[in-house]
């Protein structure tokens, strides 16, 4: 048995039948949906009935009890049970959970054709060939009516969803209505049990007074085939051979035909009503399913399949679902379109529900009808999509068919103080999609696939140009920015330039969405997730096995969205996972915190909670914020394998080791990260061979020989033990190894262990036992052991046999002893200890403490220590703003939001550039006035310049000009005063002198220069004293002078890191890398300290000063400073802009802030600002300041400099400056020229 789990639509005309799940198997003759799982039974004329779930596509069950076909089938509203009813005269009782029949009840004469249970009491209705109706009790497993009256085979039999009727259809052409009010009274007293007596036994038998025919419709000229009930009108619909499909209207005294529906050219095989619209559906042999207008009787919609004849349908009871089963299987399907049209702007979701437009605050969950639509959209052509336009209260409303003639849009101005009762006028257009792009200015997409532009009235100004493909849809993409879809997937097209910027390849996108910046984008395929960035660029695409419903962006760019039966979530980085199941479909609008806000398919508001945590520790682990994965590991929210396996994936087998509890998986974690110490006491729990072995093995690798020792002991493998006493000169337990192996019979042990102890006694022992007398004899012999030698040499004689003689060159066989015993493990490389390892172990690293080990000598620093080292004990200075009391209007008074105290002040570097070098005297001058004294060597450091094109080489040469020649065309440098203590320092740390001795008297220094390439032949070049691991130690300073608020000390020691980069000499690509990254971090500092030091120098006597001093401090937070410091930037800024009421933008500072994972007494001081910020959430002045839109900071002006603002650079530092200052000395280094074009930084012999 195969299947297919489909989601594409039949193309017939206008519209498509939307499929969702289709079965191949044997002829369908019987078809029932579960009332609440998302399953559906078939009975197949094959004898075998079929539990599919329609949802997953998969098949959960076959039973196949019955001899012959199954013809009718149907699941309990209630109880874990089906009926199913079949050609070898039975019907079966069965319970899907037991997975069997319970029980089978007998008494049809012929096939059985139908049967249902009722909706209310244990009652089964079943239609027979054997011209009858029964009705079963199947608590009591009996029949307790029989319906006669027909005259040939009934084909259908249903009890009414409410009242006391039964409707049978039969090929004798009628249709029979029955009263069973008075079986209901007798069977079902007061509502109780079933009670039966044998006197009305004998009465149902004879004169059926329990249930007699109320009415007898006639009309149709051939056999009937099915009959249905309305679920609350007295009307009933049949099908029937005659291709007709009539319906029939009933009361208490008559009934009689209403209308006919004729549009089928063969037998009508099913028919019902719609459960919640005024329609009809019927299938029919003709290989079609037909949809008609309940109130015009006519057709509506035509749906095609090809070469299979359909048997049966069957609605679910409470969803828009349907199925069909026919020759070849069955489908799952629906007719209409579900998913409501929304959107969402800021804080406010529009949508469309019940011909009202509405909004939905989020922040409030204020829900109110805003308009009346002008005209409901037609029931097989629903509302699409939504588009709003904030600055005109427009809206663009599309309708959508698969017919692109037929597809409208409606575009809405609303008055601002429009309601649910404002009938609003709508001006409606052909389109297949209609979006805004500016404020006064939409885009349509019309039926011949052109694109065009149009203004608030509707009027056409201009149709997009230079668009080479054929455009089937259109989504947002920002302000004049549109994306193209065409067969091959997306293009990025400019509206102003007329030009396609980007594209992607993304197979049949329905839904684009982009985050709140703008910056990622999600495309949504039926069956695929696709993440972008503003490039177009693909960053993961995740591939569903069931539809992808909606989606939206998080505050953390992570993106989370629904299919048809979870929530999920994707990270740009590729990883992904499930939120929580759903039972239904959700539509998300947006996300606020760890509450989703959904639509359902009856569009109305849901709240979604979830649990963000597996996701925010992803997002954590990937981006480095470690703070925040030591708070979510020390909180324990975390558990589980998947968890687990993550963290090993990326490499983080330490941080999974406080999850686990479980000892073989701590065990193996532990190994795999190498802690000995937690393996060791995971094996000590475990105890088990195979874990000691692995414990031996991994401790051997690390040179930790006593938990070698301990774990060759656990095993017992006294080999092992033997060698391992041998190599660490443990002779004293190597003795005790040969009385073990003595004591255990283990002559190869015990002589091999006499071999590395060096025991010939022993040896000959062994021998000896072991029946090898002439060996024995050989090693006492050899060994000088006489007395032995003597008796074996007896012995030999004694048994007739030859007494060997040594070789003449012979020496004994000693072991070496042992130099010295080991009692330390081996030595190893000591390296610093791990970000996550001294977080997670609450240790507080400090700059040479003993949260970390020396570096080994010659070390390459890591960027790592770049990254500040936090202290506990430093807090900042009153530089970062004092303490503040905060109080709302409401009384909400929040303490101490920003302080510290100030620290000490390191001190600087002591270097004495003065080298006292005395004269030397000539003492052979004046003696002999006739010799010539020949002239000096050249100083080792003439050839540095002519051989290095580095400009440490050239200061250390004392070559100042060509030093500074270089940095002018490396990077432009102009003002190279502030160079001379750096060039000085360097140069004098090149040379380094002793008093030398010349016969019996003291001669003068001699001067020394050490060299980094001595092992080469020649070009020796000079050490340079300038290393990475002395500036990242300098920058620890820095970090520490800015944490205790010291601004002007650290802006003094920053730019002596900045100067002191271009004097490195490297000979790595990473320590290159390394060099440019600390350029950027003094940068970053630098100018963050600057800004802020003319920002306490401005005035604050008008509100003009107060609103740039708000600025500034604004602009303070986007720096990229360590999380220790921005914590402060923001802190301090929150502190200024709660006072001049910035409530929004407060608001904001304060969420950025909580993502930084401060400390707790922080946090929940910043928790109280922003609950009372997002109480009144405006901004009482309007500021020069723009979050959402990237920017860097000129460090002259200190004014925001917006992408794609033009602006120019320092070529030495990187810092930013505005349009017309090129030329001039940059602020931040205070020696390069904004604006130079140069070569960039020269450090290694790497770089070309």
């Amino acid at each position: 048995m195969n299947y297919a789990c489909l989601r594409q639509p039949v193309k017939l005309g206008a519209m498509s039948l939307l499929i969702k799940f289709e079965s191949k198997s044997a002829r369908v003759k019987g078809i029932s949906f579960h009332p609440t799982r998302p399953w559906v039974l078939t009975s197949l004329h094959s004898g075998v009935t079929q539990l599919w779930d329609y949802r997953m596509c998969v098949l959960i069950e076959k039973y196949d009890e019955h001899d012959g076909p199954v013809r009718g089938i149907c699941f309990h509203q209630d109880q874990p049970i089906f009926v199913s009813g079949g050609d070898d005269y039975k019907i079966k009782v069965w319970n899907y959970k037991q997975r069997r029949c319970i029980f089978t009840l007998l008494g049809h004469l012929d096939y059985i054709r139908t049967t249902f249970f009722h909706n209310k009491y244990p009652w089964i209705i079943s239609a027979s060939d054997d011209q009858t109706v029964r009705i079963w009790n199947w608590q009591s497993r009996n029949s307790i009516a029989i319906l006669t009256g027909h005259n040939h085979y009934v084909m259908c039999a249903q009890f009414h969803p409410t009242e006391d009727l039964v409707a049978s259809a039969s090929l004798d052409q009628t249709v029979r209505i029955w009263d069973i009010s008075g079986l209901r009274k007798r069977q079902m007293p007061g509502g109780g049990a079933g009670m039966r007596t044998t006197s009305g036994q004998q009465a149902e038998l004879f004169g059926q007074p329990d249930a007699v025919v109320k009415h007898v419709l006639e009309g149709h000229d051939r056999g009937v085939n099915w009959v249905a009930f309305h679920h609350t009108m007295p009307i009933l619909v049949s099908g029937s051979d005659d291709r007709q499909v009539k319906m029939w209207r009933y009361n208490e005294s008559k009934a009689w035909e209403v209308d006919s529906c004729r549009g089928h050219y063969n037998n009508v095989s099913s028919v019902l009503f719609h459960p919640n619209a005024e329609l009809i559906l019927s299938n029919s042999e003709d290989k079609s399913i037909r949809v008609w207008d309940l109130q015009k009787r006519t057709s509506l919609h035509v749906f095609r399949h090809e070469n299979e004849r359909f048997w049966v349908m069957a609605a679910h009871p409470s969803l828009n679902m349907f199925a069909a089963g026919h020759d070849n299987g069955m489908i799952v399907f629906k007719i209409q379109r579900e998913r409501p049209a929304f959107c969402v702007n800021d804080n406010l979701a529009f949508y469309v529900k019940d011909k009202q437009l509405r909004r939905l605050d989020l922040t409030t969950n204020k829900d109110v009808a805003i308009c009346k639509l002008r005209a409901a959209a037609a029931f097989m052509q629903p509302y699409y999509s939504l588009s709003f336009n904030p600055a005109e209260n427009a809206f663009l409303l599309t309708s959508r068919s698969h017919n692109r003639e037929l597809c409208t849009f409606d575009l809405y101005k609303l008055p601002k103080e429009s309601d649910g009762n404002t009938d609003a006028q709508a001006n409606r257009s052909s389109g297949i999609a209609a979006l805004w792009l500016a404020r006064n200015r939409f885009a349509v997409l019309d039926k011949t696939h052109s694109v065009s532009l149009r203004d608030l009235a509707n009027k056409e100004l201009r149709k997009l140009e230079n668009i080479n493909t054929n455009v089937d849809d259109i989504f947002y993409a920002g302000t004049g920015m549109v994306l193209l879809r065409n067969e091959e997937g997306l293009q990025l097209f400019d509206v102003q330039q007329k030009i396609v910027t980007a594209s992607v390849k993304a197979s049949k996108v329905r839904y684009v969405i982009w985050s709140k910046s703008m910056d990622y984008a999600a495309l949504i395929s039926k069956h695929t997730l696709t993440l972008i960035n503003r490039k177009l660029e693909i960053l993961c695409t995740q591939q569903e096995s069931t539809r992808v419903k909606s989606g939206a962006w998080d505050d953390d760019s992570v993106f989370l969205y629904t299919t048809s039966n979870h929530i999920k979530y994707a990270i740009t980085s590729g990883d992904c996972g499930i939120v929580r199941t759903l039972d239904l479909p959700l539509y998300i609008l947006a996300i606020r915190g760890n509450t989703l806000y959904c639509l359902n398919r009856e569009a109305t508001p849901v709240e979604v909670p979830i649990d963000s945590s597996d996701y925010k520790f992803k997002l954590a682990l990937i981006n480095r914020r470690i703070d925040e994965v030591v708070n979510m590991v020390k909180s324990a929210n975390l558990v589980g394998q998947s968890i687990i396996g993550y963290l090993e994936q990326k490499g983080y087998p330490e941080i999974a080791l406080h999850f686990v509890k479980d000892e073989k998986t701590r065990f193996g974690l532990a190994l795999e990260c190498g802690n000995l110490e937690v393996a060791l006491e995971a094996a000590k729990k475990l105890d088990e061979p195979a874990v000691w072995e692995a414990l031996g093995e991994s401790a051997l690798l690390q040179g930790n020989h006593q938990i070698v020792e301990m774990s060759y002991q656990r095993t017992k493998n006294f080999e092992k033990l033997s060698f391992l006493y041998f190599v660490t000169g443990n002779t004293d337990k190597l003795t005790k190894m040969l009385r073990i192996a003595a004591a255990r019979n283990d002559w190869n042990g015990q002589f091999q262990t006499s071999l590395l102890v060096g025991d010939a006694e022993e040896q000959v022992k062994v021998l000896r036992n072991c029946g090898q007398p002439a060996l024995a004899y050989l090693t006492a012999d050899l060994h000088g052991c006489e007395q032995a030698a003597t008796e074996l040499k007896a012995e030999l004689e004694e048994k007739g046999l030859e007494v060997p003689t040594s070789a003449p060159n012979a020496t004994p066989f000693v072991p070496p002893p042992p130099l010295t015993r080991m009692e330390e493990n081996w030595p190893l490389l000591a390296s610093a200890r791990g970000q996550f390892d001294a977080h997670l172990l609450g240790i507080s690293s400090n700059v040479g403490g003993a949260g970390t080990t020396k570096a080994v000598a010659g070390a390459k620093p890591a960027a790592a220590a770049f990254a500040a080292i936090e202290d506990d004990d430093i807090d900042g200075g009153d530089a970062w703003g004092g303490d503040d009391e905060y109080l709302d209007e409401e009384g909400l008074e929040i303490d101490e939001v920003v302080g510290g105290s100030g620290g000490e002040e390191d001190g600087g570097w002591d270097v004495d550039d003065d080298l006292a070098i005395p004269d030397v005297p000539d003492e052979a001058a004046g003696e002999e006035d006739e010799e010539v004294v020949p002239n000096p060597a050249p100083p080792a450091s003439a050839e540095w310049a002519a051989v290095s094109r580095l400009v440490a080489d050239h200061v250390v040469a004392g070559s100042f000009e060509t030093a500074l020649k270089m940095l002018r065309d490396q990077l432009g440098v102009i003002a190279p005063a502030p160079f001379k203590e750096v060039f000085m320092r360097v140069y004098a740390s090149g040379r380094c002198s002793h008093r030398g001795w010349g016969g019996l008297s003291p001669a003068g220094p001699v001067l020394i220069h050490p060299i980094r390439n001595w092992q080469d032949e020649k070009n020796h070049l000079p050490a340079i004293s300038v290393k990475l691991s002395l500036l990242a130690k300098r920058l620890q300073q820095a970090y520490q002078l800015t944490t205790v608020g010291k601004f002007g000390d650290a802006v003094v020691k920053l730019r002596d890191i900045l100067l002191s980069v271009p004097l490195l000499v490297v000979s790595s690509k990473q320590e290159v890398a390394e060099a440019e990254q600390l350029i950027a971090i003094a940068r970053e500092y630098l100018s963050a300290l600057l800004l802020e030091g003319a920002r306490k120098e401005l005035p604050k006597a008008t509100p003009a000063d107060l609103k740039r001093n708000a600025e500034l401090a604004a602009y303070f937070t986007h720096f990229e400073l360590q999380p220790m410091h921005r914590i402060l930037t923001l802190r301090s800024a929150v502190n200024t802009f709660f006072k001049m009421k910035q409530m929004r933008t407060c608001a904001s500072l304060c969420k950025r802030l909580l993502e930084l994972a401060p400390k707790p007494d922080v946090a929940a001081q910043i928790r109280k600002v922003l609950a009372a910020a997002e109480k009144d959430n405006t901004d009482a002045h309007q500021l020069a300041y723009d979050e959402h839109n990237p920017f860097v900071i000129c460090s002259r002006k200190f004014v925001p400099l917006y992408r794609g603002r033009p602006q120019c650079k320092c070529p030495f530092c990187g810092a930013s400056y505005s349009e017309g200052l090129e030329g001039t000395v940059c602020d931040v280094c205070q020696v390069a020229e904004i604006g130079r074009n140069v070569l960039g930084l020269r450090i290694s012999t790497l770089q070309k």
